[in-house]
């Protein structure tokens, strides 16, 4: 349903000044409030009418009968598709704190996700919450064989997002020598060779690369590069699920929404021990006729989790050039000031993705 067609320029501004006072309050609102605050030329009766029609139209509810009212699910769905203007100056503010503040000469990705996290959490008063990038959709930068002991090499793997990984292989009987200089120099030339040879590849891609396309005079390394092939596999299936960086917890709670403890404690549950229910809502990607949008709005009942019925999920992809590696959102009460949350997910993600696109 869209307001523009189906509610009157009377019935649309009576909604949105009820939405705005309710989030602003956490009062149900009164025909009295708007007429005195909100400074309508028509009679408090008018207001009243049409505050009942609202809630015959399911957008607005009486939490008890003799009080005001508080917007629906609904009716903050229209307020956020069709009423609301994002406010872009808070959108510019975190892009210049995040500038300033959170990328540092001896950057790493994950300090600077958590830096980024902080912010975002600190600026919009809720919970914020970044996934680490899904490992498998980086790509390789760099790759060393470092030798251990006489009997182990680390394989050293770093990513283009900066991520680092290692992997611990047992030296194979055709590389074994008696001398450490030997085998050094041997590992430096392989590492030299796969260096060139798979810079740009996939993670994902290295599981099943087909090592018996290598040139003829690496072929004598074709059974320790299919085990090192399967070595990798493990180590980034192992952590194939993004891990969840998350702060604002204690702000958020303090909310009357969340007055009730048993609220509480399903939502610390989510975010603590069952992020692997999370992960799907906010690596969800966007219906097909929403996709032009960058920010993606789940509004309480929308969400199929029971905890997060009271909450809005806003979230967005940051990307690697034009692969989405990680997302970014935003968790607080359906009396969210969506004008702000908005941009200031947005903007988030578009550092995130020039960040590490660099």
């Amino acid at each position: 349903m869209s307001a523009r067609n189906h509610l009157s320029d009377r019935y649309q501004h009576i909604l949105k000044a009820t939405i705005q006072h309710y989030i602003a309050t956490a009062e149900p609102v009164g025909s009295k409030t708007l007429l005195e605050e909100y400074k309508f030329t028509i009679s408090s009766a008018t207001i009243r009418n049409a505050l009942g029609k609202l809630e015959k139209e399911g957008l607005l509810y009486q939490p008890h009968t003799s009080s005001g009212r508080i917007p629906s699910d609904w009716g903050y769905r229209l307020y956020v598709d069709e009423l609301m203007t994002p406010d872009d100056r808070i959108g510019e503010k975190i892009g210049y704190y995040l500038h300033k503040n959170a990328k540092s000469p001896a950057w790493s990705l994950e300090s600077l996700l958590q830096r980024a996290t902080q912010l975002l959490a600190g600026l919009s008063g809720y919970i914020a919450i970044v996934t680490l990038p899904h490992t498998l959709t980086n790509t390789l930068r760099h790759l060393q064989l470092v030798p251990v002991s006489d009997r182990q090499i680390m394989l050293i793997i770093v990513t283009d997002s900066l991520q680092t990984r290692s992997v611990m292989i047992e030296i194979p009987e055709s590389m074994a020598t008696d001398k450490k200089d030997g085998l050094a120099e041997e590992l430096q030339i392989l590492s030299n060779f796969l260096g060139e040879k798979l810079k740009g590849y996939c993670l994902a891609d290295l599981i099943n690369l087909d090592w018996q396309q290598i040139e003829r005079e690496f072929t004598r390394y074709t059974h320790f590069l299919q085990q090192l092939s399967q070595e990798i596999g493990a180590s980034l299936q192992s952590t194939a699920t993004p891990e969840i960086i998350v702060h604002g917890v204690a702000e958020v709670i303090r909310q009357p929404e969340f007055a009730q403890w048993q609220q509480v404690q399903m939502l610390l549950h989510l975010l603590e021990a069952e992020q692997d229910r999370l992960l799907p809502l906010i690596l969800q990607r966007p219906e097909p006729e929403k996709s032009a949008k960058k920010v993606k709005i789940t509004i309480g009942s929308e969400n199929p989790l029971e905890s997060m019925r009271p909450c809005t999920l806003i979230s967005a992809f940051y990307k690697q050039g034009d692969t989405p590696v990680g997302s970014v959102g935003i968790i607080g009460p359906t009396r969210m000031l969506y004008e702000n949350t908005i941009p200031l997910v947005e903007s988030t993600a578009n550092y995130l993705s020039e960040a590490i696109s660099k």
